[in-house]
């Protein structure tokens, strides 16, 4: 009897692991085929790396500091010396524009990812426990998503306060909901699964259960919503500064830059159109992106 039991779980663990080396040559087979045929989401990831190594290399793609002061040549138009021309304190606004992408895609990717640990725990735990362990989270979690993400934001940053980690810490308290439910609803599909049962037989504790045999079949879906998550957050920090409540001068972000050229644009219109142009070009080729992941890793559309 043991020794047809000890057989029945080797099966499982060889089919466990066929199941996994399959999965990840299926996975690396679908981004080669997203790659030949959404070129659309090949051209987004490609800005996207352009964009993080100019934030990156922004020391060196700009002779200028990102606070220095030329009062004498304050609003002077595009061209010459300064290619995006300068704002109200004469600093060169594509230097402004480089830095600022740091702050800006930094608050994207932190609180994205943030967000996407913390509810990928909680659906998780909510997902397998069940009872009042689900109830619990998936209440505060409905709680959060019935308050609009925007006024949810503002409320929390006015009681925080300005800053760039109070930024961090909105924004993953406003976006980890969403990610929970996912979570939670591809754990109830995963665990009455054949290799959790069998992990279940073999002794293997409920928590390396939850994060080595579930939470690693949901990263399809993760990753999808991390790259989802991301403009999101980018949107949400750049209405915050605009509005005075996210990152406060004198560093750079495009939302900010935003705020303090719209006064000016009727005579300085570049202050606000070239932060404005990044951040629609930026979250674009993250919807971009993020669709085309959507498109190769949802089974509805594997069946198409």
């Amino acid at each position: 009897m043991l020794r047809k039991k000890r057989e029945q779980l080797e099966q499982a663990a060889d089919i466990r692991l066929q199941s996994q080396i399959g999965e990840e040559e299926r996975f690396w087979f679908l981004m080669r085929r997203m790659a030949r045929e959404n070129k659309t989401a090949v051209i987004s990831f490609i800005f996207i790396v352009l964009m993080i190594l100019a934030a990156i290399l922004a020391p060196v793609l700009t002779v200028y500091e990102e606070n220095d002061m030329d009062l004498m040549n304050r609003l002077s138009a595009p061209g010459g010396a300064h290619l995006l021309g300068t704002d109200e304190g004469g600093r060169d606004v594509l230097t402004r524009l480089l830095y600022g992408a740091r702050v800006s895609l930094l608050i994207g990717v932190i609180p994205a990812l943030l967000s996407l640990i913390l509810g990928a725990v909680l659906g998780v735990i909510a997902g397998y426990r069940g009872g009042i362990t689900d109830t619990i989270i998936m209440r505060i979690a409905d709680v959060t998503l019935a308050f609009p993400s925007m006024l949810l934001a503002m409320v929390i940053m006015y009681a925080l306060g300005g800053g760039l980690i109070n930024v961090f810490l909105t924004l993953t308290l406003v976006n980890w909901a969403s990610v929970a439910r996912v979570v939670r609803s591809q754990t109830l599909q995963l665990k009455n699964s054949e290799f959790v049962e069998a992990a279940r037989v073999m002794g293997v504790s409920n928590r390396k259960i939850m994060m080595r045999h579930i939470l690693p079949n949901c990263l399809p879906t993760l990753l999808v919503l991390f790259t989802l998550n991301i403009p999101t957050s980018i949107l949400t920090e750049s209405s915050l500064s605009f509005l005075g409540l996210g990152v406060q001068p004198p560093n750079a972000s495009w939302g900010l830059m935003i705020n303090t050229g719209r006064q000016y644009l009727f005579t300085a219109p570049w202050l606000s159109f070239v932060p404005g142009i990044a951040i629609m070009l930026t979250v674009l080729a993250f919807n971009f992106l993020g669709n085309g992941l959507l498109d190769v890793l949802d089974p509805r559309q594997k069946k198409q």
